[in-house]
């Protein structure tokens, strides 16, 4: 089988309790799930003001925590070792870097007047590491739902998206727009989440038809988003706005970047043609999708595609090679349309699909991706799914 089977949620968090017991001879009291997220469509243009498509995945971290008697807390996990967080002090970055994440959150409830109460807890994961699935996210917000059920209380779904979001910007120095922190957040079942980026609301769009998959193709190629390559491309997208001399990226047409395209230069001119073309599918996504017209996102994920890679240069071999295996598939195959998602420079492709079909559409991206790179990658089918809850 190629398809990778899923660990269940209540699978999860059994381990994580067992876990706890066996690390820390605490038992659960509370115990929060939030899952990765994949992108339909809108690629590097969340911190653009664009839209963005992306849903929650049945991939979750799990958190099970119980109250201790101290004034720290203390973490374990399956990927290193334990670590001890004094929570009496303000949280800064240190080591190791994984647990900043969780330094964060930590802060961001400290900023807010609350006390921590000290704790024990262990965290698990079905989200790949490194595959462009948000994992980081994901962490973020299990963390900050499990201070939501330590601490008794809730804090409104877009303040913890929020909350996450500048964790990872300051904690991670990622500065990620808000896609990944509110895909988990807000995710729901049979639902995408199109988000628009500059007023920050988000909208449930139907993804109902038990017909249609998505297979999330993990290339096995790992990426680096802290090393300064988002950052760059970040710059790129700033510097390209103040040329063209608009305030936000929404008020640009085509028109404006092609009669601005010298003094914008390479590569902004193309990081700009990126922007404001992929704004342009998102939306014309989200339309199809509300009309039932699926047929449509495959030429829309093809442009996004070609557009993320030769435009904005976020794509790698790997990467195009997937993308290029589903397209040989084609529509007789069952095949939709597919594109990278995430960050780039390695993770994850998206190919939709026939749902029946999907068995032997990721046979076939294996058998091949694997025979042109050595590499035998991850492939696993999602539907939309429930967002960052509490499960007791």
């Amino acid at each position: 089988m190629s398809l990778q089977l899923n660990t269940p949620l209540a699978d999860l968090a059994t381990d994580a309790a067992t876990l706890l017991r066996e690390n820390f001879e605490s038992e659960a009291t509370v115990t929060a799930a939030a899952p990765g997220r994949v992108n339909l469509i809108g690629e590097h243009i969340d911190y653009c003001d664009g839209f963005v498509l992306p849903f929650a995945i049945d991939r979750y971290v799990v958190i099970a925590a119980s109250s201790n008697d101290s004034r720290e807390g203390r973490i374990g996990t399956t990927f290193d070792k334990p670590v001890t967080l004094d929570l009496d002090k303000k949280k800064e970055p240190g080591q190791p870097k994984w647990a900043n994440y969780i330094r964060g959150v930590i802060r961001g409830f400290q900023d807010r007047g609350h006390q921590i109460p000290g704790f024990d807890a262990f965290i698990v994961s079905s989200v790949p590491l490194g595959a462009g699935l948000s994992s980081s996210a994901a962490l973020e917000c299990a963390m900050a739902t499990l201070l939501e059920g330590l601490l008794d209380t809730v804090l409104e779904t877009r303040e913890k998206g929020l909350l996450c979001q500048k964790a990872e910007h300051d904690f991670a120095n990622v500065p990620c727009g808000i896609m990944d922190q509110f895909a988990s957040a807000f995710g729901q079942a049979n639902r995408l989440v199109l988000i628009d980026c500059k007023t920050g609301e988000p909208e449930l769009v139907p993804f109902e038809d038990p017909d249609l998959t998505v297979l999330v193709s993990n290339t096995k190629v790992n990426h680096e988003l802290s090393d300064g390559s988002y950052a760059e491309r970040r710059k790129n997208t700033e510097d390209g706005l103040a040329i063209i001399g608009k305030k936000s990226w929404r008020d640009v047409s085509m028109a404006d970047v092609e009669s601005a395209w010298d003094d914008l230069d390479d590569p902004i001119n193309r990081r700009a043609r990126h922007v404001v073309s992929e704004i342009e599918r998102t939306i014309s996504a989200a339309k199809a999708l509300e009309a039932n017209e699926f047929e449509a996102l495959g030429p829309l994920m093809a442009a996004s595609h070609a557009s993320l890679r030769h435009d904005f240069e976020v794509s790698c071999k790997e990467l195009d090679l997937m993308v290029e295996i589903a397209h040989k598939i084609g529509r007789d195959g069952g095949v939709i349309g597919a594109r990278m998602t995430g960050g780039g420079f390695g993770g994850s492709t998206v190919t939709l699909c026939e749902s029946g079909k999907a068995e032997a559409i990721a046979a076939k991206l294996a058998t091949d991706y694997e025979a042109a790179t050595g590499i035998k990658p991850d492939i696993f089918a999602s539907r939309p799914s429930k967002g960052s809850h509490l499960i007791k």
